[in-house]
This record gives structure tokens, C-alpha cells and sequence, in this order.
């Protein structure tokens, strides 16, 4: 994947230079080009970048007040790029990945590049550990039978037991049969625990056992519903298509 940037600096000739030095790189895709902090903040809550080539000294909010803005959880990897020098030291203390003086040297803007390059893809590979491991926890916890304490009595239902899990606020209503349980567990939180082969997420406010389901119906208005093998019909928000190829390889 390209390698999507975003120019900022209030001087046109300096982003000018900036682009074409990044169009001589085919890898990269240049997202947006600004003038000022506040466009800057905008365009990278909007683009969300890879890369923030950003200027220091800028009217208004500085490069400096543009992370402070944006956070660090939204912020790209940032390489500031200024005629000044003494603001390395903040520069680095706010996680700059480079520091370049300008009028920047073509040789050393392709190392930055590299530099930039190296870090996310280890980034990306620390993130696809994580998912490994997720994934395999989730595998661990799903078909396990849920607990459901009432009082002094706990009882052990299995994924097999439940027809359809309905949501009421923090709570979950499960149905097997006739009877019903209530849950302490959010929708989310019972949509990992079950069993993704055989449990589906229908809607906000439903997760159905493929298993149960005897006929998809379409009514008016684009609406569909899910008629069990008991007879309930539970409406259907997700893409009815999606839900009857799940029904397909059950």
C-alpha cells in the first residue's frame, strides 16, 4: 500500500518542494496538502494519514499545537520539517519520528522515507501478532457454556441450548425454548463468547442461532425478518444477503 502523506506548511513554495519530492516516490500518495494547523488537524481526522510532514512555525495553532490537538491515539508517524533548529529537543520529546532542516537535501528526505517506512512496517507486524493472539484466545473462550446466577442458583447453559440472544441495555435476554435467562453481559462481549460458526449478529439488538433459523422473509421497506424454527420472528438489520450465506455454509 502507498504510503499516504499529508504537506503541512504556511509557506507555498516549502510545500511545493515537499510534493515533488514525494511524487518522485511511486509508493506515495500524497492525501492533502495544508497551510495552517487547524486544516491540518481537520484533513488528518479526515485522511488519516500514514505520514505528517509538519512545520513548526505556522500562525495560529503551530505544529506543536497540532498534536496536542489531535492526541495521540490519531496521530500519524509526524516528521517535522522547519528552518529552525531549536525545537529538536521538544521535537523528539513529542515522538517525532525525524527532524529535517530545510531546505531539505533529496538524499536525506529518502532516508526519512526508509526511516518512516521501517517503523510502520514493525508496527504492522506487532499489530498482527496481537491479532494472533486475540484470535486465539477467542477460540479458547467460544463454545463454553455461559453462567447465569439468579439468587442462590447458578445455572450453566451451553451455545446448542439458546435459540436467540436478545439485548436490554447492559443486560441480555437469552431464549432457549420456552424459558429465558438474563445476562450481565453486553452484546458485544456475548457475540465473542458464542460461537461464530453457528451465531450470528442480526442486528443491534440480536444475535441468532443459525442452527434455529427456518425461513428469511423481505417485507416492505427494505425490512426483513428471520422466522425461528418455534415461530418468533426477529427482525433483520444486517445485509440479508450476508446473513442467508452464512445460513448457506452452516
Amino acid at each position: 500500500m502507498k504510503l499516504r502523506t499529508i504537506i503541512v506548511d504556511d509557506e507555498r513554495m516549502a510545500r511545493t518542494r515537499l510534493r515533488r519530492m514525494l511524487e518522485k516516490d511511486p509508493e506515495v500518495e500524497i492525501a492533502a496538502e495544508c497551510e495552517d494547523g487547524l486544516a491540518a488537524v481537520n484533513a488528518v481526522r479526515h485522511e488519516a494519514p500514514d505520514l505528517l510532514l509538519l512545520d513548526i512555525q505556522m500562525p495560529g495553532m503551530d505544529g506543536f499545537g497540532v498534536l496536542e490537538a489531535l492526541g495521540r491515539d490519531r496521530t500519524p508517524e509526524v516528521v517535522f520539517v522547519t528552518a529552525y533548529d531549536e525545537h529538536a529537543i521538544r521535537a523528539f520529546e513529542e515522538h517525532a519520528l525525524d527532524y529535517l532542516m530545510k531546505p531539505v537535501a533529496p538524499e536525506r528526505f529518502a532516508k526519512m522515507l526508509a526511516r518512516v517506512r521501517e517503523r510502520l512496517a514493525r508496527t504492522q507486524r506487532g499489530q498482527e501478532s496481537l491479532f494472533d493472539l486475540l484470535t486465539h484466545r477467542k477460540a479458547e473462550t467460544r463454545g463454553t457454556r455461559l453462567i447465569v446466577r439468579n439468587g442462590e442458583r447458578t445455572t450453566f447453559v451451553a451455545p446448542e441450548e439458546i435459540d436467540w440472544v436478545e439485548a436490554a441495555g447492559n443486560y441480555a435476554i437469552l431464549h432457549l425454548g420456552g424459558r429465558t435467562h438474563i445476562l450481565r453481559e453486553t452484546m458485544n462481549a456475548l457475540e465473542n463468547q458464542l460461537p461464530g460458526d453457528r451465531f450470528c449478529r442480526v442486528s443491534r439488538s440480536a444475535i441468532l442461532n443459525l442452527s434455529r433459523v427456518k425461513e428469511l422473509q423481505s417485507l416492505s421497506a427494505g425490512e426483513h425478518v428471520a422466522i425461528l424454527t418455534d415461530g418468533q420472528r426477529i427482525g433483520i438489520s444486517r445485509s440479508l444477503r450476508e446473513v442467508e450465506e452464512r445460513l448457506k455454509h452452516l
